[in-house]
């Protein structure tokens, strides 16, 4: 797990963005330095909407990576994703287990070519090249992402066999039937296009493989015109840079047009023992989890705001930090109500000939 502190924290708000920028980059109450919009301004709750998202995801994308990266990495450590649970373990002890669930299922053999599509900054790459002895790419269109993926694989020890790829994962530099295996953890939800994203996907998939990937969305609960349940989903998606959060069904239907034959799907959360979304729950507490609770997020918002004001935290900190509360109090009410999953799975294999 990554030992990032408080500094690391404030140093680190803003990733690529010049520190005098944050603010502008994030608030749509201020004038922007950007040709773009700033971040706030793309979502629904002030007053953005879809296509816009959509069709400039790759700015929306980057800028959100860039202000939460030290944010998710100061709470979470090195890999920023959910996983069911078992009564008993802890937090990380799940988190490993839910990524090398995913080498498992792909049947991971030492000495594949595996790709890690959205990457982050390469926990679940570092993790699961360790357990399964691949050599795994990152592919991230986040070049501060990619710059602390590098770090942290050497500090690992894993530089000579794993490395980074910067590109838009909806168009990949990279050769067809490259890999032995392609998978996606709560990353592939930032694509504006599902079809678009696992088509390519397919293409750098040797013919055989598999694709395996864990799915933000909506489930079959959720009512587009329950005006609680248009809340909780705007809600998730200013918090997480999402451009639209596609049904389970949509999302399964995606998989099955761009080519790749279902081996078997499921939405994990649903008989997961401890709900995925306790960590951020204000009303559970842990020491092993802190920082995530509601005392540790009040006394990191506090601890923000003291660095923001001696100017060690460039202003603009404690909007990105209000925004990812904002987004966790979405996330929560959308798992109790079991209308959002952090984690529908599924293993999809590209056929050894394609059809005519």
């Amino acid at each position: 797990m990554s030992k990032a502190g408080t500094l690391d924290l404030a140093s680190g708000v803003g990733g690529k963005i010049q520190k005098d920028d944050v603010l502008s980059a994030v608030d749509n109450r201020h004038e922007s330095g950007f040709k773009a919009l700033p971040y706030e301004k793309y979502h629904v709750c002030y007053g953005g909407d879809q296509e816009d998202r959509k069709a400039n995801y790759t700015d929306m994308v980057n800028k959100y990576y860039d202000l939460v990266t030290s944010f998710y990495e100061y709470g979470w450590g090195e890999s920023f994703h959910f996983a069911p649970r078992w009564k008993g373990e802890s937090l990380q002890e799940s988190i490993k287990r839910h990524e090398h669930f995913l080498a498992l299922q792909l049947g991971l053999k030492p000495g594949q070519k595996v790709l890690d599509v959205g990457c982050g900054i390469g926990g679940p790459l570092r993790e699961i090249a360790r357990f399964s002895k691949t050599s795994i790419t990152g592919l991230n269109n986040n070049e501060y992402q990619i710059s602390r993926g590098k770090v942290l694989n050497r500090i690992a020890g894993l530089d000579k066999t794993c490395d980074f790829v910067k590109a838009d994962f909806m168009k990949m530099p990279i050769p067809d039937n490259s890999y032995d295996a392609v998978y996606a953890i709560e990353a592939t939800c930032h694509a504006p296009d599902a079809v678009g994203c696992y088509k390519e996907i397919y293409r750098v998939l040797k013919p055989g493989q598999c694709f395996a990937a864990y799915e933000w969305c909506m489930t079959d609960a959720y009512d587009p015109n329950n005006k609680e349940h248009q809340k909780i989903k705007a809600e998730i998606e200013l918090g997480n840079g999402l451009p639209d959060i596609r049904l389970t069904s949509q999302c399964l239907e995606a998989v099955k047009k761009a080519g790749f034959e279902v081996v078997w799907e499921k939405d994990l959360a649903v008989d997961s023992p401890v709900p995925w979304y306790l960590p951020i729950d204000a009303s559970y507490f842990s020491l092993s989890t802190f920082r995530l609770t509601a005392l540790g997020r009040f006394c990191t918002r506090n601890l923000v705001a003291a660095l923001e004001k001696v100017g060690v935290a460039p202003k603009g900190s404690q909007r990105v930090q209000a925004f990812l509360e904002k987004a966790a109090e979405g996330l929560v009410d959308g798992g109790r109500k079991e209308i959002f999953t952090s984690m529908y799975f599924f293993l999809a294999r590209k056929p050894l000939t394609e059809a005519e």
